[in-house]
């Protein structure tokens, strides 16, 4: 038992201290947004409403904006099988910035969606997806884990980007958040996909260094 947490808590630590990725390391021309599930009724209302979801409301906004103001392509995925239709929609802070395809999936994992994969065909020049939203260890990680297995399957190489500060998952009895959180991470990384804490978009070095 006490390996095992020793294991844990050092994966915890390899998972959740990624340093930032720079904005100049993306190809604008060739990378899309995804942003799944952040939706009203993820987050503000509705029975299965997460007030602690609002912390990445923030930072997919900017990355919205970002994308939105340099003409990138985003889209965004949400839960077409909620009865109040209300629940579905981006909450208003992406709402307002707007610039991207929305597109309602039936199923936690949305590239199986015909309209994915029609959004899919009429962008051949993206071969960078930067995923974001809602659940890190569900919806997050099977659109990762099968975009992935999709384009292995005829061996296009493309990349993957999770930026860390714009995912989460619930907290509820036996599925600890930390615990989920982390291993669904660990688990993608596995696959290729690459872990950053953020997309720095300022380019901006986050720390002042000084001489003693």
């Amino acid at each position: 038992m006490e390996k095992a947490k020793s294991t844990l808590q050092g994966l915890y630590g390899m998972m959740w201290e990624k340093p930032a990725l720079m904005e100049k390391n993306i190809n604008r021309d060739k990378t899309a947004f995804i942003i799944l599930n952040v939706a009203n009724g993820y987050i503000r209302e509705g029975i299965t409403k997460n007030e602690a979801f609002e912390d990445v409301i923030e930072p997919v906004a900017d990355l919205l904006k970002y994308f939105k103001e340099n003409n990138m392509p985003a889209v965004f995925i949400t839960d077409s099988r909620c009865k109040n239709s209300a629940e579905s929609e981006p909450v208003d802070e992406l709402k307002a910035i707007g610039g991207y395809d929305l597109i309602g999936k039936t199923s936690s994992n949305a590239v199986i969606e015909p309209k994915f994969q029609e959004w899919l065909e009429g962008h051949p020049e993206i071969d960078t997806f930067v995923v974001s939203g809602l659940m890190t260890d569900i919806d997050v990680m099977q659109f990762c884990s099968t975009l992935k297995a999709q384009f292995d399957s005829i061996s296009k190489k493309i990349r993957i980007i999770l930026p860390l500060n714009t995912v989460d998952t619930f907290d509820a009895g036996s599925h600890n958040v930390t615990l989920v959180n982390t291993m669904a991470v660990y688990f993608m990384e596995q696959l290729g996909v690459e872990i950053v804490f953020e997309i720095n978009l300022k380019n901006k070095i986050p720390f002042e260094y000084r001489q003693a």
